[in-house]
Parts: C-alpha cells; sequence; structure tokens
C-alpha cells in the first residue's frame, strides 16, 4: 500500500512538471484562431506551423547566433577566473581570514537582486563606452555568473588529493604544470558540470540584455521573447513556438554532456 502512494505521488509530481511543457508544444502548433477559442485543448485538433514560419522569417538566426556567442564567451570567462580563484582559495592560506572574507563577499552579490548592482554597472558600462555592445554584456554577466562558478569549482578542487600535486613538484613540475597535467584533467568533470550551469545562467539572462542592449540586431533570445508581449494582446503561439526553439540548445547540450554532468555530481559528494 504505502508502495503504491509513494507511486501516485511520483506520477503527479512528473504530470505537474510536464503539463507546462506539453501546453507550450500543444499552443505552438496551433493556429491563431485556435489559440484564441475559449476551452482550448491541450493538443491542436489541426497542426499548424504558421508560428515558426514566422518566427524564421525574420532574423531568428541572428539571435541564435548572439545568445550563443554571448553566452559562450561569459561562461569561458567565469570558467577560467573561476577555477584559478578557487585553486588560490583551496590551495593558500590568506592573512587573517581574508579567503571567508572574500567568498562572503562573492556570495553577498550572488544573493543580491540583480537591479541593484545592474544600475550602478550601467553608469560603468556608459562611461567606458561599452553599453549595446557583446563585449559589455559578457562583462556584465560575470556579475552572477562568476560567484556561482567560484563556489561550484571549491568542492571540485578540495576533492583533488594534495600527494599528487606535491608528488609532481617533488618530480620537477612548477605551478602551470601541475595545473595543466594534474588539476585540471581531474577537475574536468566538475569544470563541465560548472559549464553547463553557467551556460544555461547567460542564455536565459534578460534583466542586463534589456538595459544594457538596444539595437535589434544585437538582441538576444530572451530580449527578443519579451516583443511578442504587447500592449495590443500577447502573441502566444509565436511566444510558445520561439519558448520550444530557445530551449532545445540547452536541452542538447545537458544530454550530449551528461556522463561529464554526472561524474562532476559524484565528484563533489565525495
Amino acid at each position: 500500500m504505502k508502495a503504491k502512494i509513494h507511486t501516485l505521488i511520483v506520477w503527479i509530481a512528473v504530470f505537474s512538471m510536464t503539463l507546462p511543457i506539453i501546453w507550450m508544444f500543444g499552443t505552438a502548433f496551433k493556429s491563431p484562431s485556435e489559440i484564441l477559442q475559449s476551452g482550448a485543448k491541450l493538443l491542436p485538433s489541426q497542426p499548424s506551423f504558421s508560428a515558426f514560419k514566422s518566427l524564421f522569417e525574420g532574423d531568428l538566426l541572428r539571435l541564435i547566433g548572439n545568445t550563443v556567442l554571448i553566452s559562450v564567451g561569459a561562461t569561458a570567462l567565469s570558467v577560467i577566473l573561476a577555477f584559478f580563484c578557487a585553486y588560490a582559495l583551496v590551495r593558500y592560506r590568506f592573512p587573517a581570514k581574508l579567503d571567508n572574507v572574500f567568498l562572503l563577499g562573492v556570495l553577498i552579490i550572488k544573493m543580491m537582486p540583480p537591479i541593484v548592482i545592474a544600475i550602478p554597472l550601467y553608469s560603468l558600462m556608459n562611461h567606458v563606452g561599452l553599453l549595446n555592445t557583446r563585449i559589455g554584456l559578457i562583462l556584465s554577466y560575470q556579475v552572477y555568473t562568476l560567484p556561482f562558478c567560484i563556489w561550484m569549482l571549491l568542492g571540485f578542487i578540495r576533492d583533488i588529493p594534495l600527494e599528487i600535486e606535491e608528488a609532481g613538484a617533488m618530480d620537477g613540475a612548477n605551478l602551470l604544470r601541475r595545473l595543466g597535467y594534474i588539476v585540471f584533467p581531474l577537475c574536468a568533470p566538475g569544470l563541465v558540470a560548472t559549464a553547463i550551469f553557467s551556460m544555461i545562467l547567460g542564455w536565459n539572462e534578460f534583466l542586463f540584455s534589456l538595459l544594457f542592449i538596444h539595437t535589434p540586431d544585437k538582441f538576444t533570445l530572451p530580449l527578443f521573447i519579451s516583443n511578442f508581449m504587447t500592449e495590443d494582446g500577447t502573441a502566444w503561439g509565436e511566444m510558445m513556438a520561439i519558448g520550444i526553439v530557445s530551449s532545445l540548445p540547452m536541452l542538447a547540450l545537458a544530454g550530449y554532456m551528461q556522463r561529464y554532468l554526472l561524474r562532476g555530481f559524484s565528484m563533489g559528494l565525495k
């Protein structure tokens, strides 16, 4: 009896999580008239590709390219900086517990509402001439991707035995060689897991894109999606279609990197 109750709870939870996804797919393939009908069905009666057709008639590929470039650039910069930062925090001793103070400051920045940071960051970007640029957006994303990467990589680097590095040092390997040939390969699953989550954060970011990007040719996908909600109404078909298109790259990336993701999680739980 208890097993049946647990199974029922699991199925209810699965249905609750998949229902919005099914609704999104169903709405994306409905015609505009069917979407506006009262008491609309979950799935379309006659599938229509009009929403997808209107998307690809515009600059959707350019927007996808912008989002890929910005999220990949922000992820690469965050992971590289976080790797060296986390290694220094784990392997070196700082006076007056400055490492703990630094980590606390990083955590506070990560927990702050983005709009609080966005206002002074906008003024800084305007002063150095990085507004409405992809580089400026990549740098601004570090406000929340870099603290996340630092905290996530701390556990992975702590799991690497110090004795292995000491053996490399005794063989004459300097710090860079130890990092490149010992620490980096052992920490690779953790780096991949961190990169995937950082990529998702950059892929879905909206606020900084809204504030710092002004021309449509530099829009990202989240910023483009917001254009379907206007004072004249909401284009539900196109919004659901772009939701599917924007979700597929991240799903494909997570699926392809699944084995590294699982190894990273198991490494961090040791």
